[in-house]
């Protein structure tokens, strides 16, 4: 074989691998992420451990893309939580355009340090929500706090965690389907 050939074969090789890796990165990436709580993502959880003495602050913030025509806000702007213990807070959110919208939510929490502690059982990010025009929806989430964060040296002095949500519009092809 010639050496012009070897390496235009090994060129598009290389072109091939590394648009493949361009194209898993994005999950995977989210995958570790969900894994290890790494920038604030937090954990999906079945069920919480069981309370411990111990309380903490979850403030809630609450973002809406310019491109989606809806209100979205926390019932309470923040509540305390025993740390193990099972809680729900509840959002709403309202379309204010004249026809249907779907909007999905993206969220994380802060310190980042406090996204592998904090897990939720059930949250309306799980899935798309469609609204009708004008039509407002309340929306839980419930979730909990580890009681392992009160083992780990760089956890256990928060104090408070924000979750914060923010609502994109999904688009109409991928809600239909």
């Amino acid at each position: 074989m010639n050496r012009n050939l070897r390496t235009g074969i090994l060129a598009a090789f290389g072109v091939c691998c590394m648009t493949g890796l361009g194209f898993a990165s994005v999950p995977l990436y989210r995958i570790f992420c969900e894994a290890t709580g790494l920038n604030g993502t937090t954990q999906r959880g079945r069920e919480a451990p069981g309370a411990v003495n111990k309380t903490v602050r979850v403030d809630f913030d609450t973002n809406v893309s310019p491109k989606l025509a809806w209100v979205f806000k926390p019932e309470q702007p923040a509540v305390t939580v025993t740390v193990g213990a099972r809680q729900m807070a509840f959002f709403t959110a309202t379309n204010t355009s004249d026809h249907d919208i779907t909007g999905t939510a993206t969220f994380n929490v802060a310190p980042a340090q406090a996204g592998k502690y904090f897990s939720k059982i059930q949250c309306f990010c799980f899935s798309q929500q469609t609204l009708k025009p004008n039509e407002t929806v309340r929306m839980p989430v419930i979730f909990f706090v580890d009681p392992k964060m009160l083992k780990d040296p760089d956890a256990t002095a928060i104090d408070t965690i924000t979750l914060s949500y923010t609502f994109y519009p999904v688009d109409s092809a991928k809600a239909a389907g």
